[in-house]
């Protein structure tokens, strides 16, 4: 048994959540630099053992895919080049950033650290795996 990993990916960087080793909680993990997220992962899955990464899929509200979907999907290419043994799933994300950024605002945090788009990354990135982790219990 393994850990399940959400990315949300972005041009710049991307928010990473990771589940407990029983695949119960999802927790944000890291905001990753996109030009060193496979980096990231081959250190991460030395000392982690992950059975699945889930991706988030850019749809907008008509249905209509995200330009950002070309480098997602060259990413995933290489992802699955480097980490062949390691499934990779997609899930809509429509709608994690705006529900990050309400998460993020009723917390508590201050008006800076509810403005670092790092943040809303790594919490877009959870509830992706939240969202996926709902799906596989139904």
């Amino acid at each position: 048994m393994g850990q399940i990993i959400a990315i949300d990916y972005g041009k710049a960087r991307c928010g990473v959540a990771a589940t407990d080793d029983m695949k119960i909680i999802a927790s944000g993990l890291d905001t990753v630099e996109t030009r060193f997220l496979i980096d990231f992962f081959k250190k991460y899955f030395i000392e982690n053992s992950v059975e699945a990464v889930v991706v988030g899929l850019p749809v907008d509200l008509k249905g209509n895919i995200s330009e950002v979907e070309t480098d997602i999907l060259g990413f995933i290419e290489n992802f699955k080049k480097e980490f062949p043994q390691i499934e990779v799933h997609r899930l809509d994300e429509r709608f994690t950033s705006k529900m990050a950024s309400f998460f993020i605002s009723q917390s508590g945090k201050s008006k800076k650290q509810r403005q670092q788009k790092g943040l809303i990354d790594k919490v877009s990135a959870t509830i992706i795996l939240q969202n996926f982790l709902e799906q596989k219990t139904r």
